[in-house]
């Protein structure tokens, strides 16, 4: 059977989500309604109107929410090396090669195994993100969990992960119902091309989807050349570094945590300092 054949045979197999309604095993009580015009997704948001006023709090997930250094990546860079091996016939070497150099070129290796190999997006998704036992792993700071729960404004996910994965990690923190909306990969589609962060057109678009002025949005990470777009589209910037330097030295990389680029607003090790 050809590699063709065989990925749609396995995306065909694959579980279609449905739109939750109130009372979700997730505790999200919104609307579904598409997220950008020209897109395929849905995205979570809620129903109630909002002042324009009102800051907009838009939070990653991994090494911002939670600790996913421990939880979740060592794993998914596993599954990810697995797949470009399997999927593409290549060595480790070449499979690592090939990885980082889709990485420094478009910011995610998925981006260059669609575009230069036809690789299924979802395919890839799912298959590197089965992650056995991560609720069991995921951990997050009980003290950023409660202020999450105090601040004020409308708060939504926004991550370069599937959908899936990231309701898992939410439904193990317990902090899905502290959230208006959840914005995956997967929503992140313009004009029939995956554009997640750090694309400036995919978070124009989400500003003039929410109806608010960039300026009251707040872009919290741990992705430095995330933020650095976040800016360039006139959106505040948060450095979150609680997690950073256990996952930076994990990786065998280094980050000076002191320093601080033009285009972050503030640094904060722990989600309470956005209280003040």
């Amino acid at each position: 059977m050809s590699v063709s054949a065989r990925l749609s045979l396995q995306r065909a197999a694959l579980p279609v989500s449905s739109p939750r309604r109130r009372g979700s095993s997730h505790g999200y009580e919104h609307a579904w309604v598409p997220a950008f015009a020209g897109t395929t997704g849905p995205v979570l948001i809620a129903k109630r109107e909002r002042k324009r006023s009102a800051r907009v709090w838009l939070f990653d997930l991994d090494d911002t929410l939670h600790n996913a250094g421990r939880a979740s990546m060592p794993g998914i860079h596993a599954a990810i090396g697995e797949y470009v091996q399997r999927e593409l016939a290549l060595t480790s070497d070449e499979a690592h090669a090939l990885r980082r150099r889709y990485w420094l070129r478009y910011g995610a290796t998925l981006l260059g195994l669609v575009r230069h190999h036809g690789i299924d997006a979802a395919h890839f998704l799912h298959h590197t993100h089965l992650l056995p036992g991560l609720e069991e792993r995921v951990h997050g700071h009980p003290h950023d969990l409660a202020a999450l729960r105090r601040l004020r404004g409308r708060k939504i996910i926004l991550t370069n992960a599937p959908r899936a994965y990231a309701e898992r990690v939410l439904g193990a923190l317990g902090i899905a119902r502290c959230f208006d909306g959840l914005i995956a990969i997967e929503d992140m589609h313009m004009f029939g091309h995956l554009r997640p962060k750090p694309d400036a057109r995919m978070l124009r678009r989400l500003v003039a989807h929410l109806r608010v002025p960039p300026s009251r949005c707040v872009l919290v990470e741990d992705t430095l050349v995330h933020q650095k777009a976040a800016r360039r589209v006139g959106m505040q910037t948060v450095w979150m570094q609680r997690w950073m330097r256990e996952t930076v030295a994990a990786q065998g990389g280094e980050v000076r945590h002191s320093m601080r680029p033009a285009y972050v607003d503030r640094r904060v090790r722990r989600l309470g300092e956005l209280l003040r």
